[in-house]
């Protein structure tokens, strides 16, 4: 696998790197995905509008890059991560199920401040239909 490391973004306004990163695709950024899922912590960057979707697109191989999302204390990160990349999939969504579970039945103080509890019960309420 050729080293894509140079291809991560610099600043939330490099959008040819982020755009050089959709364009190669998965699974040849695997090795970036912790890195790129870093960018999901403030929706409104111009870089994460670009690799959303991508991202988005990914879906289940995702999941055990987001356990340590799920368990750091950045609630806004984690609100962001559920809304963009696990709601829209259902495989994804399955496999991090243990963690909506938790979130979703027994969240932190914090977690219910930023409404992380109501997207984790509104994804595992979806799973459920």
């Amino acid at each position: 696998m050729p080293n894509t490391a140079h291809l991560l973004p610099v600043d939330k306004h490099d959008l040819p790197k982020a755009e050089a990163i959709v364009a190669l695709g998965y699974p040849a950024v695997d090795a970036l995905l912790p890195a790129l899922l870093a960018w999901m912590q403030d929706i409104n960057w111009p870089v994460t509008k670009v690799l959303t979707p991508f991202l988005a697109g990914i879906g289940e191989p995702l999941a055990p890059h987001l356990h340590a999302i799920f368990e750091s204390e950045d609630y806004v990160w984690k609100y962001w991560v559920l809304e963009k990349l696990v709601d829209p999939s259902s495989q994804l969504a399955a496999a991090v199920e243990p963690h909506l579970l938790r979130m979703a039945l027994n969240p932190s103080a914090g977690e219910t401040d930023e409404g992380v509890d109501v997207i984790a019960r509104r994804i595992l309420a979806k799973r459920a239909a």
